[in-house]
């Protein structure tokens, strides 16, 4: 049993791209999903999709390489963990890597990008941080 599937996702994930992998299959929930959507949206990752897979359901995700096979994902940095979470205020929420990167949050209105969520005015639980 995993306790904290998220860092076991960003890890599934920081893994794959070191090693020059195309794709990752790792077992699917929402959030995962809700993850993924903005890692797409922000074009962090080419594509991704919820397979069942042996009556289990599996996120894939695609990654995004530039022409020299560099990834454009350079790291993930798991934030609140189950033992000790993170909230920020909207006043909080910070610009990572001077901006060239993106912060992705669980608010009351779902997850979203740090931006977004200063953009609309709502903090909550910093997941992670993504550049």
């Amino acid at each position: 049993m995993n306790t904290d599937p998220i860092a076991d996702m960003l890890t599934r994930i920081r893994n794959a791209v070191r090693a020059r992998h195309t794709r990752v299959d790792l077992p699917a929930s929402n959030l995962k999903v809700e993850i993924a959507r903005i890692l797409k949206e922000e074009g962090y990752v080419s594509n991704y999709k919820v397979v069942d897979e042996n009556k289990r359901r599996v996120l894939r995700i695609t990654f995004r390489y530039a022409t020299d096979k560099r990834s454009v994902l350079t790291n993930l940095k798991r934030i609140s963990r189950p033992g000790c979470r993170r909230y920020v205020g909207k006043k909080e929420i910070r610009p990572v890597v001077g901006g060239m990167g993106v912060s992705i949050l669980s608010t009351p209105r779902g997850i979203m990008t740090g931006q977004t969520a200063r953009k609309e005015g709502l903090g909550g639980e910093l997941l992670c941080e993504v550049w």
